[in-house]
């Protein structure tokens, strides 16, 4: 799995979105690495899953897509069970990244 927390430089979220991936990987019993890319023009957001920043990425594929594509550099709002917020909760990348596992297997 390639994982990508793709983001802008104004976001606040990107880090804390690094870490949660990390804690959902560690539920899952993986370990794969988690790297972060920097998204510096909407020319460039248009060749990855960029929807918003932070946007998890995983092979590739937004792990949260969104109906419409979103190439605006600009913070994201996740929907959570608490309603919108600048991040998923654990449980739901738990949950997005084990039905991707199992989507590939």
């Amino acid at each position: 799995m390639r994982i990508e927390v793709l983001h802008i430089d104004d976001c606040p979220n990107w880090r804390g979105a690094g870490r949660l991936v990390q804690d959902a990987l560690e539920v899952l019993g993986r370990s794969e690495p988690v790297s972060a890319r920097l998204i510096e023009s909407p020319e460039q957001a248009a060749g990855t899953a960029f929807a918003g920043s932070p946007t998890i990425s995983v092979d590739g594929d937004d792990l949260f897509p969104t109906e419409v594509p979103v190439t605006e550099l600009a913070c994201r709002v996740f929907a959570t069970p608490d309603g919108p917020a600048g991040l998923p909760t654990l449980e739901q990348v738990v949950e997005r990244l084990r039905d991707h596992a199992r989507s590939r297997a």
